[in-house]
């Protein structure tokens, strides 16, 4: 069975056709730099590497450059559309509407759009590559696999905020969670990974970091407190969102500085993150920057990892320890920088970072921290799209 599986983030689509239950990747790919001057579409199948740049204003362009490719005469894959019985999608909020992964229906679309206002960077982006895969796939199956299916089980101390309860027992306003496809992979990846090495794999804390950015408290397995909320705006700093701020800034904007909450909502949501910090959004840019003597952009690689750190000794007291730490995602898995600045001054806790490890590239799961440190920091590639694949073909058979 072909599935493609199609995961929009807010300024990339990931893209696998994978042939189940074989777990065998025909096609892969990247559209990236979504919006953004010099957008690139990256194109792999056996031998053949293509990257092509040109112009991709929105992700409705990407989707139709991505099928255009896997159907080509020359470098494609299938024939024609007939040849994709499934279609795997990724929703980032599912609400209290999805706890599991479902088929497409009019009334699931429905339900996607009406949680547009809890991920406005997201959900739009995702029910749009729905729409355009029911266009040009028209027999196949569309499933989708929501990110927020995987935080059910964290306990009510760490999703119930701390207002009125009208809102939870009425209007469901509570933490969610996100990236948890990528979340739930990467952990059973280190799980596997330290049991077969004889390691302590109880106590996990999963640092996914790219333009979007999350990290997650698991134990046994489960997750049991996660830095985003009811939308994916909180919590660590991404590449346009401010993540945690101070609800006082919000009224101040409004009410002493003239702004609407539309406005500010754009501003903490689009014009923020990494982005306000220097006026680069890819940290591939503030990282160049930076080592050319930016100290806008020197700083605000600081600032980043300062806060990762706070989350991670904020696990580490929450689980009463920790076994292990991972990185993952774009940024998670490449970038050195990050994950030096995150993990300073952590000795105390058993983390210690080998630097010359850390600088090492690499596509395996691989421990970065030194022989004898008594935990482990572990890189482990995500694959989102496998896991979206794996949950689909479970689904439809």
């Amino acid at each position: 069975m072909n599935i493609l599986v199609i995961n929009s983030g807010s300024s990339s689509i990931k893209y696998q056709l994978i042939k189940m239950p074989e777990e065998t990747v025909a096609a892969s790919g990247l559209v990236e730099r979504i919006g953004l001057e010099g957008s690139l579409l990256h194109y792999k199948a056996g031998e053949t590497k293509l990257t092509k740049e040109i112009d991709i204003p929105n992700h409705e362009t990407g989707l139709k450059q991505i099928t255009q490719f896997l159907m080509d005469k020359e470098v494609g894959v299938v024939e024609d559309e007939k040849h994709i019985q499934v279609v795997g999608h990724r929703v980032v909020h599912g609400g209290k509407s999805f706890s599991k992964t479902v088929e497409v229906t009019e009334d699931v679309k429905a339900k996607i759009r009406n949680l547009f206002p809890l991920a406005p960077l997201h959900n739009p982006h995702n029910l749009r590559g729905i729409e355009v895969a029911e266009s040009v796939f028209p027999e196949a199956k569309q499933v989708v696999v929501f990110d927020t299916a995987y935080f059910q089980t964290m306990p009510q101390k760490a999703y119930q905020y701390a207002i009125p309860k009208k809102f939870l027992e009425d209007h469901d306003v509570r933490a969610y969670g996100f990236h948890g496809t990528s979340h739930k992979y990467v952990s059973e990846k280190a799980i596997e990974y330290l049991n077969e090495k004889g390691l302590p794999s109880e106590k996990i804390i999963s640092v996914h970091l790219g333009n979007g950015c999350s990290i997650t408290a698991i134990k046994n397995g489960k997750a049991i407190d996660h830095s985003l909320g009811m939308g994916p705006a909180n919590g660590l700093i991404m590449g346009t969102r401010a993540g945690d701020i101070d609800q006082s800034v919000i009224f101040y904007l409004i009410d002493k500085l003239g702004y609407t909450a539309e406005e500010v909502n754009n501003i903490l949501l689009k014009e923020s993150g990494m982005l306000g910090l220097t006026g680069y959004s890819d940290m591939r840019d503030i990282e160049e920057r930076s080592a050319e003597g930016d100290e806008n952009c020197r700083l605000a690689l600081y600032i980043n990892g300062y806060k990762i750190k706070k989350y991670i000794g904020s696990y580490i007291a929450a689980m009463n320890g920790v076994d292990a730490v991972i990185f993952t995602a774009g940024i998670g898995e490449n970038s050195s920088v990050i994950r030096k600045i995150a993990l300073e001054d952590m000795e105390y806790l058993g983390l210690h970072l080998d630097h010359r490890k850390n600088d090492v590239r690499g596509k395996t799961i691989r421990p970065i921290n030194s022989p004898d440190a008594e935990k482990q920091i572990l890189i482990v590639p995500t694959n989102e799209e496998l896991e979206i694949a794996k949950q689909s073909y479970a689904l439809v058979n």
